[in-house]
């Protein structure tokens, strides 16, 4: 089954088409890669695709789903890392699961715990995020896109900035919570 449908979008700013007729499917547990250089437009794409952009034409459907209200339905079961992830640096990373949990009305601690576990992180840890390597900033910024238990999940540029080992961290990640958890991934590089 198709979760994602992209056709013909288009998006320009001013003069400048960064969009020109683009065509995106993305099979149910997959997981897809956007790969292009700066400036391709991957990431106006993946907003269009979150509706955080509306494209200046062309159509999206999220499993199934066509039009503004279906649409906006469908995008709330979406976890997205967009840019820098805006975490709480004074806190742990379990303080900021529980912060963006209670933002979202999600709260469960078990299942917050399971979740930091699950990226590698360990719940018990009291070491302040600003404290965090890029790596485990990365790991803790996709432990949020997760809260909400998403079974698509959209990352633009997760391993920017990585070493060698912290890409192959997500990497692995990645995999791994798509084979057990079977979620579906579109990542941009």
């Amino acid at each position: 089954m198709n979760i994602i449908e992209a056709s013909k979008i288009t998006k320009s700013y001013g003069n400048r088409k960064i969009l020109d007729g683009v065509d995106i499917t993305v099979r149910e547990g997959e997981i897809y890669g956007l790969v292009g250089r700066n400036g391709a437009g991957k990431t106006t794409l993946i907003r269009s695709i979150l509706g955080l952009v509306e494209p200046d034409s062309g159509e999206i459907k999220i499993n199934g789903a066509l039009g503004k209200n279906a649409l906006e339905f469908e995008r709330k079961k979406i976890g997205s890392l967009i840019d820098n992830p805006a975490l709480i640096m004074h806190l742990s990373a379990l303080d900021n699961l529980k912060a963006f949990a209670l933002a979202f009305g999600r709260y469960d601690e078990s299942k917050l715990r399971e979740l930091l576990h699950s990226v590698g992180l360990n719940a018990d840890d009291t070491l302040k995020v600003k404290n965090f390597s890029l790596g485990m900033k990365q790991r803790l910024a996709i432990a949020i896109a997760l809260i909400g238990e998403p079974n698509i999940l959209i990352l633009d540029e997760p391993v920017n900035g990585l070493d060698p080992t912290g890409i192959f961290e997500v990497r692995e990640l990645l995999q791994q919570l798509n084979h057990n958890m079977g979620v579906t991934i579109l990542i941009s590089s």
